[in-house]
């Protein structure tokens, strides 16, 4: 399994890397030996009757013969495949020291060390993206396992499976074909291997399941593997699987969302809603709206509880959500009118709104609705804020109204709960008073988070310029207009 490909460098050198279509698939039979036939009565026997024990139970995870096409198991070192990407287990800094870590860095070469200084870090959980330089993978996916603590554990969890989750839809989001997993947690962090090997499967297995019908092989490359099959394996599965994208569970949290004792709703409608995710047409605009208008009669008649509107509007951002991702959105990535940075003084990770970057009156606006829900899904999970550049824009660069409260009125609860700033950089006057109109009568729990920011001098208070990637026509409009004033005060003035 672990046998190297003897593909040819350009110069003719036999080559150190891995092709992943040279290894068997989980799906295929690892070679029968000669000398293995003698025993083969006997082990036919011992699997009847584990058989015949276990034929009782029903696996969570039932064989797929569609989704072991795509698994490779591979002992050796995860830096040596040669497919679209390759994964590095690391610490917040990027710069942790580990065996896996080492020898992708020996081989990628001194650029990726450059690189990664460049990306400021990673938060727990989280996965971040560079080339992979001398590797023969084209990428590589960077993530932070968790430091596990028995105490700790229900978070631990959470974290490792926000790990593979991330790496898993960053593949997708670059439409990948292949990628090659280590294992993310690293001895260093001390997390119990089983734990972490099933998370890893479960998480994997359930991605493929929902949203892997692109990518065409995962490996995971391990050093030492011990195979079962799966009755075999059943028993020894924990009480908690995960949910259906394997998740962990956490009772605590589901209590919160769920519904009022002995109020029954009528959910005919659920199985219908639900297999219609990902069948969003062409018009989602129009279908959302008529969904809103439905809630919105039922609820002046009384008719729909709080709970079951929440439920009613996970479902509608979700129809969103499955657009968002299936939709080729790569014209409106190219405007980079929204992209992540570092982190503000609290650790709270930074986003930067451009707004001279949106050309409102020439771009499809529903798409650019979709790509923000597709860039910040993942990202509102935990805290952070925005930062909304108002520099230079110009009339066909302002959002209307209605479209910003159409966006507040689709997003995801987390989107506002977990928005602890939103910073304004160089407001005009006209723009202070649609804020306060906006923030007074259209939405509800935003004026206090919202802060007009007129230099950037008061932004730094906030978020240290090494944190934040500035566009080089804000620094310049900074400096023209307020250098003055900075001058003035430095000289006591």
């Amino acid at each position: 399994m672990a046998n190297h490909s003897n593909s040819m460098d350009p110069l003719g050198a036999p080559s150190q890397f891995v092709e992943v279509q040279s290894l068997p698939t989980w799906d295929q039979p690892q070679g029968d030996q000669d000398g293995e036939k003698g025993g083969e009565n006997h082990f036919r026997e011992e699997e009847d009757n584990l058989t015949n024990q276990l034929n009782s139970l029903t696996s969570p995870f039932p064989f797929r013969q569609d989704i072991n096409s795509k698994i490779v198991l591979f002992i050796g070192d995860v830096a040596l495949l040669n497919c679209t990407a390759i994964v590095n287990t690391s610490n917040e800094t990027l710069m942790d020291k580990n065996p896996v870590s080492h020898i992708i860095h020996r081989y990628a070469g001194p650029e990726l060390r450059d690189e990664l200084l460049k990306l400021k870090g990673c938060r727990t959980g989280d996965a971040k993206m560079t080339e992979g330089f001398n590797l023969a993978a084209r990428f590589i996916i960077h993530t932070v396992g968790p430091k596990y603590k028995a105490k700790y554990r229900t978070a631990a969890e959470s974290s490792l499976y926000s790990c593979y989750r991330n790496v898993m839809q960053l593949a997708k989001e670059h439409a990948m074909a292949s990628v090659g997993l280590c294992v993310v947690s690293t001895v260093k962090r001390a997390y119990p291997l089983e734990d972490a090997t099933h998370i890893a499967l479960r998480t994997v297995r359930r991605f493929l399941e929902n949203h892997g019908e692109n990518i065409e092989t995962v490996v995971f490359a391990v050093s030492d593997v011990e195979e079962k099959e799966e009755k075999a394996s059943l028993p020894l599965l924990p009480a908690d699987i995960g949910n259906d994208e394997g998740e962990p569970v956490v009772p605590e949290r589901q209590i919160r969302i769920a519904e009022k004792p002995g109020n029954l709703e009528d959910d005919s409608g659920d199985d219908s809603l639900d297999s219609d995710l990902g069948l969003v047409g062409s018009h989602a605009f129009a279908r959302m709206e008529g969904d809103v208008d439905k809630q919105r009669k039922l609820i002046l008649q009384g008719q729909l509880s709080e709970a079951a509107q929440q439920k009613q509007h996970q479902r509608n951002y979700n129809r969103w959500l499955c657009r968002a991702r299936a939709e080729d959105l790569s014209d409106i990535a190219a405007l980079k009118a929204l992209y992540q940075t570092g982190v503000d003084m609290c650790g709270r990770t930074v986003m930067v709104v451009v707004g001279r970057n949106i050309p409102v009156t020439v771009i499809d606006m529903e798409k650019a609705l979709l790509y923000f829900i597709h860039v910040m899904d993942h990202i509102t999970v935990k805290e952070y804020v925005m930062v909304y550049f108002h520099t230079l824009t110009g009339e066909h660069n302002h959002l209307d109204t209605d479209f910003l409260k159409k966006l507040y009125d689709i997003v995801d609860a987390k989107f506002k709960k977990n928005l602890r700033a939103f910073y304004f950089v160089h407001p005009t006057f006209r723009s202070k008073v649609s804020t306060w109109f906006f923030t007074t009568f259209s939405v509800s729990g935003l004026k206090e988070k919202v802060h007009h920011i007129e230099n950037l001098q008061q932004l730094f208070t906030c978020i240290l310029p090494e944190q934040i990637d500035i566009p080089p026509f804000v620094l310049e409009y900074d400096t023209r207009v307020n250098s003055p004033y900075y001058t003035a005060h430095s000289s006591g003035l």
